[in-house]
C-alpha cells in the first residue's frame, strides 16, 4: 500500500525557490541550515518530497534577509488552492 503525502502547491513553490537559490549560490544543505539556525538534516527533509517537513515564515524571513530579497520573492504571484499528491 502506497502512503500518500499531500503537499500544497504553495509549499512546493517555496521549497523549489529555496532549492534553486541554494544551488545557484553553490551552497550545501549544511550552509542553508546554518542560515536557518537548524540542522542540515532538516533542510534535506524539506527537500525530500516524502517527508512532511516544511519551511515556515521565520525561515522565509531569515532567507530573505540573507539573500537580500523580499519575503514576497519566495511566494507565488497568484493564489494557489489545488493540492497535488506525492506517492512514496
Amino acid at each position: 500500500m502506497k502512503a500518500t503525502l499531500r503537499i500544497d502547491p504553495i509549499e512546493q513553490h517555496v521549497i523549489d525557490i529555496v532549492r534553486k537559490l541554494r544551488r545557484n549560490k553553490r551552497m550545501r544543505q549544511q550552509d542553508l541550515a546554518k542560515i536557518l539556525n537548524t540542522s542540515s538534516s532538516f533542510v534535506g527533509n524539506v527537500e525530500n518530497a516524502r517527508n512532511p517537513a516544511k519551511y515556515n515564515l521565520k525561515h522565509i524571513s531569515r532567507l530573505a534577509e540573507y539573500f537580500d530579497l523580499s519575503p514576497r520573492y519566495f511566494l507565488p504571484e497568484d493564489c494557489v488552492t489545488e493540492k497535488k499528491d506525492i506517492y512514496s
